[in-house]
């Protein structure tokens, strides 16, 4: 049997070759060990070689589920071990044939696909006619992938030559016009591996196999994916990331114990203007009351270590079976401003501010209950301060708090889950980052994911969560008051909200779709700007479509969030969040999520930094969510392309409208507020020079020109930032 084809080799590696279905061709490689000569139709049939099976390796590839159905594949060589090409190859059980008739190939391969399980007659017909050759008692069971090799007696491969019939008699008793022999079957669902006995005993392992003292040793290719520009990997440096080393978890400390470092230095700046109220010490004489000077600049590096220690197979797809992380995150951070009272409420602290801050942003242990099959199916439990995104595009919890979480998946990964209850940290108000203090706020979530729910592509999340926010008296670091929030009537008070969703994330045909959905429900034992208990009920949509042409995707988007009518009664409708950062219409690109909008004249924003939800909170991390609020309604159309393999283009404009302006009306004592808040475009690129994480660069400009509803309380001047994130990482 001829291996050396690369058609036969790739179409029957996976059965032909293993265990003993490689011993015709091992035969053939080996000096003075040739292929048994064919019988004759005069000799007496061969019986059917006895089957063994072998045990199941400890270690090895997990199978899907058994199929309902066989498989039937091989080779026919004539005579002369030459392939035999047009021979038509069917199963017959009593007289009838239950599959189509295929013909074997110009390399002699054939394949019957979907065979019922049964004991059939293999019936093989020479091109051009003639009689039949018929091999009985195949036996297929389910699951099974049948590798055979048939050599016809008398039969030279062309059609002028006639080939040697078999008789009746040979038929009648079993008798085969050739040599027929099994090479191998597909392994079972439990490992084994069902295999006709070996006429030659195989060679040693080490004639086979080529032995490595230490399999984690051995050296990277000097590989080039784009010739014409990209940087060559440097073997033999550990502090090269592209390289094996103990660093990166390339390879083990000791037996599967495997250690990595991580580092990052990211460095943000945001140059931007953005009107600021006056305060009684304005930086120009008489403008108490006005909007002062609004340009400002800010730049922050945070550098974050992450240390971890696990036990599995490197960092791939078996998922590991302990793991201890610590990730700590130091922050130097400036701000420039041109007014009083932005930095501090103590107007001697100036204009400006550098703030240090270092933290603790991840600490946990991490340790695998139980494997749920041999396809990687597991139950974790996680416990300490960790990094965990509810949905998809971040709508109501992204963060990195202490808390206990169960998670895993079945059924071949197709389902996943998550049961998580967190206790939040304070967070440092100029950095972002987590303080030692407690907050006084407690989370619960659980979720269900479904992949292929609609269609293949298309995962689907239920969801639910739940928030019980104490309140309490806080100021931020720079002395601001920010909970309770400095509007309405001032009291401490107690949020309860449940938040249940449906969101879903994928493709269905060509078309890409992200959606959502979610109602919060709860109470909240005094709003302050209702001044009473009120009951929670409001709600948040959004879909997402786009389509990808060559290096193009072309994005169309839509958000709603629900805003209260009648803010001074019992029900709170307008829609907030409990920790959202929103990847979505633009996400860290657009003006109105990038920049808070503060105020005039109160204590809180009317949307926070890195969030579309215009809820009036004092602060996104240090303030109380509030569901008395305008709501939002945005559209938004916006197109991604891929310049190059290092360069993306993001473009995207967003027309912004408040859902409901009665809360405003309310808050600043100003009647007939228009609902438009203006139009949002921004650019930005995203350049990754070496085609990877290590150095990625990203900029961009946003601008948002006020529609009516905001030129009615805050400016008509056109807003914009200009901005850049740069990071490395090892």
């Amino acid at each position: 049997m001829n291996l050396s084809n690369p058609t036969l080799a790739l179409r029957l590696a996976s059965a032909a070759l293993m265990a003993a279905g490689g011993a015709s061709a091992l035969a053939q490689a080996m000096p003075g060990q040739g292929t048994q000569a064919p019988s004759t139709p005069d000799q007496a049939a061969t019986p059917p070689a006895q089957i063994e099976r072998t045990p199941a390796p400890g270690l090895r590839i997990p199978q899907q589920r058994t199929a309902p159905t066989g498989v039937l594949q091989g080779i026919l060589f004539d005579s002369a071990g030459r392939p035999l090409p047009g021979v038509g190859v069917k199963l017959e059980a009593q007289g009838k044939t239950t599959a189509p008739e295929v013909l074997s190939e110009g390399d002699g391969i054939f394949r019957l696909l979907k065979v019922p399980p049964g004991l059939y007659d293999l019936v093989l017909t020479p091109p051009g006619g003639g009689s039949a050759f018929r091999r009985p008692d195949i036996q297929i069971s389910s699951g099974d992938v049948l590798s055979i090799e048939v050599h016809l007696s008398g039969y030279k491969g062309t059609q002028l030559d006639a080939p040697v019939p078999q008789t009746q008699a040979e038929v009648a008793t079993g008798r085969f016009g050739g040599e027929y022999k099994e090479l191998s079957r597909r392994p079972d669902e439990n490992g084994a591996i069902v295999a006709a006995q070996t006429e030659q005993p195989l060679p040693p392992e080490d004639l086979l196999f080529q032995p490595r003292p230490d399999r984690w040793d051995t050296e990277m290719p000097n590989y080039h994916r784009y010739p014409e520009m990209e940087t060559p990997y440097v073997l033999g440096h550990w502090f090269d990331p592209f390289n094996r080393n103990v660093l990166k978890g390339d390879k083990p400390l000791f037996g599967k114990v495997f250690f990595s470092f991580t580092g990052d230095a990211i460095t943000a700046i945001d140059g931007r203007r953005l009107p600021v109220i006056s305060g009684q010490a304005a930086s120009e004489p008489g403008a108490y009351g006005f909007f002062g000077k609004g340009g400002q600049f800010f730049t922050a590096t945070t550098f974050r270590t992450t240390f971890e220690l696990f036990h599995g197979d490197t960092l791939a797809f078996r998922p590991v079976d302990w793991r201890i992380r610590v990730t700590s995150a130091a922050n130097l951070n400036y701000l420039a401003a041109r007014e009083n009272q932005i930095v501090s409420p103590d107007v001697r602290f100036g204009t400006t501010r550098f703030d240090t801050h270092v933290s603790l942003q991840e600490a946990f242990g991490e340790v695998k209950l139980k494997d749920l099959g041999p396809n990687y199916d597991f139950v974790n439990l996680r416990v300490g301060i960790q990094q965990f995104v509810s949905d998809f595009r971040g709508f109501i919890f992204a963060d990195e708090q202490p808390g206990v979480r169960l998670f895993g998946n079945y059924r071949s990964n197709r389902y996943q889950y998550n049961l998580a209850g967190f206790d939040f940290l304070e967070k440092n108000t100029n950095s972002g980052l987590n303080s030692f203090a407690r907050r006084g706020r407690e989370v619960a979530i659980g979720n269900f994911f479904m992949q292929d729910f609609i269609a293949k592509g298309y995962t689907a999340q239920v969801s639910y969560h739940f928030v019980r926010d104490n309140g309490g008296l806080h100021y931020d670091d720079n002395g601001f008051l920010v909970r309770p929030a400095p509007i309405g009537t001032i009291v401490r008070h107690r949020i309860d909200t449940s938040y249940y969703g449906f969101t879903g994330d994928g493709h269905i045909g060509r078309t890409n779709i992200t959606n959502a959905f979610y109602e919060a429900l709860g109470t909240d034992k005094f709003n302050q700007l209702a001044g009473r208990e009120t009951k929670i009920n409001a709600q948040l949509a959004a879909v997402e479509l786009s389509r990808d042409f060559s290096y193009l995707r072309f994005r169309s988007s839509f958000l709603f969030a629900s805003g209260d009518n009648t803010p001074r009664d019992n029900t709170s409708s307008g829609f907030s969040s409990i920790v959202d950062a929103e990847a979505f219409a633009g996400g860290e690109f657009s003006f109105f999520n990038r920049e808070g909008i503060r105020l005039t004249g109160t204590g809180v924003a009317l949307t926070a930094n890195d969030s579309f939800l215009p809820d009036l909170r004092s602060s996104k991390d240090e303030g109380q969510s509030n569901f008395v609020n305008p709501g939002l309604y945005l559209y938004n159309v916006g197109a991604d392309a891929k310049l190059t393999q290092t360069l993306k283009v993001v473009t995207n404009v967003n027309f912004l409208q408040f859902a409901r302006t009665q809360s405003l009306i309310f808050l600043l004592q100003q009647n007939g507020i228009p609902r438009t808040i203006g139009t949002d475009g921004s650019i930005g690129v995203i350049w990754r020079p070496f085609l990877s994480d290590n150095i990625v660069i990203t900029g961009g400009a946003a601008g948002l020109v006020p529609g009516l509803g905001l030129r009615d309380f805050f400016t008509g001047q056109s807003l914009f930032s200009l901005f850049a994130i740069i990071k490395f990482q090892f």
